[in-house]
């Protein structure tokens, strides 16, 4: 056995903090990482189990798989790592509580499916990269305090080892894990073991799903699906038993539930779930059924509620459910119930035809069914792309028509909860290009595309539309619309409206997305359209240009909240200096504040001002808890909205809190997947993470899509400084040198460079450049003292970051997480300065 840790006792660069808890693996602890300045959990290795070097040989032959998993619901392997006689494993701290003490509490069917859909998806991913948990249980499914599902202890369940004995006595023996060191013994835990991991048989990824099957029979029920006063006795009820029906010990389980786990439980392999994936389409599309159920639930009216609560003998204050709905539906076309009851009198009386009657009846009933579903080929449609309408005009200033019509579809389109749009970043890889839709689409992955075409003379518009069915190449709908130009507002939503409608799709509500309307001036939203248009460029003269338009838009409708949201962004990003702005963040910040909260008193369900407002609190105000909230709002408003989890991650990034920034960052690229700034923000939280071979490689993956992208030059030249390839990081920073046009962030990250590889000339040459620049424009003075902090001069370094810390310059929000600070990070003033920025 470990003897007990101390606190405060140093193993590497690790301070014990507290001890945690310990089991058959040993005990784990609280500690801190005194490098990173991050908790960790340390996991201490039995003696016994180091001593044994096949075991270890093994063990760290699987550790190091499991460490290669990235996924947001596997726990992160930081290091192994020897220190005098111990062993011991360094992982993400999560901040939650077991599944075994949430099955404990009692659970809600919605959370019972989000721990299983969530588990789901982790197992998705390890098999896929050739490893098998083996010991699915509660005790290895973490909540965090978020509702975020860790799997934990993947390739440990190998060093447990049996108990000497398991018996009646110990209520918990059915749950200990039992060893394997050698191929066709047994190992796991008794009661979540497979059949064929309870005989020693060979396994695949399919005994994890039925793990997970008794983990969720667990979640439903309360209890294991087989439990016995032994080991042996319930590895025994697992070989030769079925699991009892869900509703013995449960009340008013859905059917479907009881297939999902009816099938995850099934003894033979070939009848189980075949791949983790299989569940996870199941249990999704159930919670997809009882979303809809609740919102039938909550639109349907009173009196059908009444009415069904009456016929049901519900109390008339309990909502009625989908079955009610159906129920009191149908109810005027059944002639009478009195003929169930004859029915069911007669099979008392005639079991044997009244059996072939129902056998005649209900094979009836599928054969028609099939031919039905076999005739019927309109199929809804599921996704969709809008490609970039084609501008017909003469003049090319009306393209932000064409590109912003297209962009405000998508928009309202993404919207709608059952539907996917392919994001605006994808298909305007289309624009300018002669397309084939059943090639784009098939390309996009999606079952429609919508084409379209803009011609402007004078007053006069004219844009044409159609919608094809990819699958089968299939004029689903078109329409040409002559219109004058102050119609254009209600042209484009009407446009959305034929769309859905051609769709096959079921709105609830009001159909929020397409019916709403930002400004009744279209005046207004073509001055919008502009200023989205020129922001899109992402430099500073096309923002200023962008603020232009929001503002003309402001002066024809005051109360155009996107107009403001608009211009919030825009001088977000003309603050921020490591965007390449070109105002100070004490000039900027305060005026994207003013818009964002006026965006938010017009309209305070828009997401968009929502995030603005969230990173004017975070970047200048150093507000970080309301910060938080205004994102978290933003994405509970519109989670198809991507900025709004990409700016978050990098909120999360800078609090030190990667794990979540990159969940944040990796969901982004799931909504816009080709988008320059989303892609290159992933990369940018694997460096300040320290994961930089990870990090290179996805900046690399961005320049791959455009070459041109003077960010993800400048985050891989930053990636190259920290590996120590001084000559790389150069050559990336002169291409942001001339990308930008000589503006400082460029001229900065060189000199920074220049005096890493101890060329101090040319570092005091580009700092010299700098201040010539700031007696004409904003230069960041945070940017200064890193290239101070490079050269080993901390007196001028920390003089230049007082002059940051007076001009609230953006940079200081990542003080805690930037390494080019770390030389810095031991100085008693930096810590100071820490806590006058007040990161969390």
């Amino acid at each position: 056995m470990t003897q007990d840790l101390a606190v405060d006792t140093n193993l590497s660069h690790y301070r014990i903090v507290s001890k945690i808890g310990a089991g058959g693996m040993g005990e784990v602890y609280l500690a801190e990482d005194t490098k990173l300045d991050r908790k960790v959990a340390l996991k201490i290795l039995p003696a016994e189990v180091a001593a044994d070097q096949t075991r270890m040989r093994r063990f760290v032959q699987e550790a190091k798989a499991a460490s290669a998993l990235n996924h947001p619901n596997i726990i992160t392997i930081h290091e192994i790592e020897q220190i005098d006689s111990l062993n011991f494993i360094a992982t993400e701290f999560i901040d939650g509580e077991t599944l075994r003490l949430r099955i404990r509490a009692g659970m809600k069917l919605d959370e019972i499916l989000e721990v299983a859909i969530q588990t789901a998806s982790a197992l998705g991913a390890a098999h896929a990269a050739g490893i098998i948990h083996r010991d699915i249980k509660p005790e290895n499914i973490m909540v965090r305090r978020d509702g975020y599902v860790k799997v934990l202890d993947f390739g440990l369940a190998k060093l447990s080892e049996p108990e000497a004995t398991l018996t009646g006595s110990d209520p918990e023996a059915a749950t200990r894990a039992l060893v394997n060191t050698d191929a066709g013994t047994v190992m796991g835990t008794a009661a979540y073991m497979s059949p064929e991991q309870a005989k020693g048989a060979h396994m695949d990824a399919r005994t994890d799903l039925w793990s997970l099957g008794a983990v969720l029979y667990e979640m439903v029920t309360g209890r294991v699906p087989f439990i016995g006063e032994t080991a042996n006795e319930t590895i025994s009820l697992i070989l030769q038993r079925e699991p009892a029906p869900l509703t013995r010990y449960a009340h008013e389980v859905p059917a479907e539930l009881e297939r999902i786990v009816n099938k995850a439980l099934t003894k033979d392999t070939e009848e189980r779930y075949q791949s983790a994936k299989d569940l996870l389409i199941d249990l999704r599309n159930f919670k997809r059924k009882l979303e809809v159920d609740a919102e039938i639930d909550r639109t349907v009216s009173p009196e059908l509620r009444t009415a069904s609560s009456t016929k049901s003998g519900k109390d008339p204050g309990t909502p009625a459910t989908a079955a009610d709905v159906s129920a009191v539906a149908t109810a005027n076309v059944i002639p009478s119930a009195s003929s169930a009851e004859f029915i069911f009198s007669g099979i008392k009386q005639h079991k044997l035809l009244a059996l072939a009657a129902v056998l005649v009846l209900v094979l009836g009933t599928v054969a028609l069914t099939t031919y039905m579903r076999g005739r019927n080929t309109d199929v809804a449609i599921d996704s969709i792309a809008v490609l970039p309408f084609e501008n017909r005009s003469a003049d090319s200033e009306t393209e932000y028509l064409s590109d912003g019509l297209a962009e405000s579809l998508i928009y309202r389109l993404s919207q709608l909860p059952n539907l996917r749009v392919a994001p605006t970043s994808v298909v305007f890889r289309y624009k300018g290009k002669q397309v084939d839709s059943a090639k784009a689409g098939n390309e996009l992955g999606v079952s429609a595309v919508l084409l379209g075409r803009i011609i402007q003379r004078g007053d006069n518009l004219t844009i044409s539309a159609e919608l094809v069915d990819v699958r089968n190449n299939k004029l689903l709908w078109g329409e040409q619309y002559d219109r004058k130009m102050s119609d254009l507002l209600a042209t484009q939503r009407e446009i959305a409206r034929e769309i859905v409608e051609n769709l096959k799709l079921k709105v609830s509500g009001e159909e929020k997305g397409l019916a709403k309307r930002y400004t009744e001036s279209n005046e207004a939203y073509q001055l919008y359209l502009r200023g989205r248009f020129y922001w899109n460029k992402r430099n500073e003269d096309a923002m200023r240009k962008s603020l232009e338009y929001f503002q003309q838009a402001i002066d024809k409708d005051p109360n155009f909240a996107l107009a403001y949201s608009g211009m919030a962004d825009a001088y977000i990003l003309l603050g921020a200096a490591d965007a390449s702005g070109g105002m100070s963040a004490d000039e900027a910040l305060p005026k994207a504040k003013a818009a964002a909260l006026k965006a938010q008193e017009i309209d305070e369900s828009l997401a968009e001002a929502h995030v603005s407002l969230a990173h004017v609190k975070y970047y200048y105000e150093r507000d970080w808890e309301p910060a938080e909230r205004e994102y978290r709002r933003a994405i509970e408003l519109n989670p198809n909205y991507s900025i709004a989890p990409q700016w978050y991650a990098i909120f999360l990034m800078s609090a030190g809190r990667f794990d979540e920034a990159l969940v944040q960052a990796k969901r982004a690229q799931e909504l816009d997947p080709l988008s320059l700034p989303i892609n290159m923000t992933l990369g940018w939280v694997l460096l300040n993470a320290r994961q930089y071979d990870q990090s290179a490689e996805q900046l690399n993956k961005t320049l791959e899509m455009d070459p041109g992208f003077m960010l993800a030059h400048h985050r891989l030249g930053m990636v190259y400084e920290q590996q120590g390839k001084y000559d790389k990081a150069i050559e990336e920073f002169k291409q942001v040198v001339n990308l930008s046009i000589g503006k400082p962030m460029g001229i900065a990250s060189l000199a920074h460079a220049y005096a890493l590889a101890g060329k101090r000339a040319e570092a005091e040459k580009g700092i010299a450049e700098l201040k010539g620049l700031s007696e004409k424009r904003f230069v960041s003075e945070a940017s200064i003292a890193m290239i101070y902090v490079a050269l080993r001069d901390k007196e001028q370094a920390f003089a230049w970051l007082e002059k940051a810390d007076k001009r609230r310059d953006a940079l200081l929000a990542r003080l805690k997480v930037d390494p080019r600070f770390d030389d810095l990070r031991s100085d008693p003033r930096f810590q100071d300065l820490v806590k006058r920025v007040g990161i969390p």
